[in-house]
C-alpha cells in the first residue's frame, strides 16, 4: 500500500466512519462540502492517492460519480479500528468520560494487546510532546513500570494521564510540565487502566 499523507488518512477515516450514513456513495462535491474543502482539485488528488493505495474504487472524476471504498478496505478499516472512549486530563484530574465510538488507528501505533483511544485535555504533559487535543493510544493494563506514561483512575472516578512512579505503598503521578506539581496518593486510591503506546495529532485546527 502507498504511504498516505495525514490529510489523505483523514479523508479515508471520514469515508470509513460515514460509509453507512450516506444514502449513496458521496460525490466529489458532497465530500468537499462535508470536509469543508474549497478546492475540488485538491480533493481529487487525495482521492486519486486513495485509489492508488487500493482503498477506493477507481472513478472517472465526474461530479455525479460517487466515491466508494473497496470491499477489502471496508473490512480492513473495521479491523484497524479501536474504541475511542472520551477525554483524559493532562492536568488536574477530571471525571472519567466514556463516549465509545470506533476510530481508525494505524497498526504502528498500537500493540497486539487490547488498546483504546483517548483525547488529551490540558497541558501538563507538554514537555513530553503530548499536547491538548492530541489522541493517545493506550494499551489496556492494570500494572505499569516506573517511568511509564499511564492512564490512572483516582478514587474510581477521576482519570488523568501522567508519568507513573511507585515507591512502596505510595504512587506518584508526575506531570511533564515544570510549572506543575506531582500528585502523590496511597496505592489503594489509584487504579492503572493502561499505558501509553501511541499518539496522533491533527494540524487542521
Amino acid at each position: 500500500m502507498s504511504r498516505l499523507t495525514r490529510r489523505q488518512q483523514e479523508i479515508y477515516q471520514f469515508l470509513c466512519d460515514n460509509a453507512e450514513s450516506f444514502e449513496h456513495p458521496p460525490t466529489m462535491d458532497e465530500l468537499c462540502r462535508a470536509l469543508g474543502l474549497s478546492s475540488r482539485g485538491s480533493l481529487h488528488k487525495h482521492i486519486s492517492a486513495l485509489v492508488e493505495a487500493g482503498l477506493v474504487e477507481p472513478f472517472d472524476g465526474q461530479k455525479r460519480i460517487g466515491i466508494r471504498l473497496v470491499p477489502q478496505a471496508e473490512q480492513s478499516a473495521e479491523e484497524n479500528q479501536l474504541p475511542f472512549i472520551g477525554k483524559i486530563a493532562a492536568g488536574q484530574p477530571i471525571e472519567a468520560i466514556e463516549d465509545v465510538q470506533p476510530m481508525l488507528v494505524p497498526d504502528q501505533l498500537k500493540t497486539a494487546n487490547p488498546c483504546y483511544v483517548l483525547q488529551v485535555k490540558g497541558e501538563s504533559m507538554i514537555e513530553a510532546g503530548i499536547y491538548d487535543g492530541d489522541w493517545v493510544v493506550i494499551e489496556q493494563r492494570n500494572r505499569a513500570n516506573n517511568g511509564d506514561i499511564v492512564v490512572a483512575l483516582i478514587d474510581h472516578n477521576e482519570a488523568t494521564l501522567k508519568f507513573f512512579q511507585q515507591s512502596g505503598e505510595q504512587i506518584m503521578l508526575i506531570p511533564a510540565n515544570s510549572a506543575m506539581q506531582a500528585m502523590t496518593y496511597p496505592a489503594d486510591r489509584v487504579e492503572i487502566q493502561g499505558v501509553l503506546v501511541g499518539q496522533m495529532r491533527s494540524y487542521t485546527h
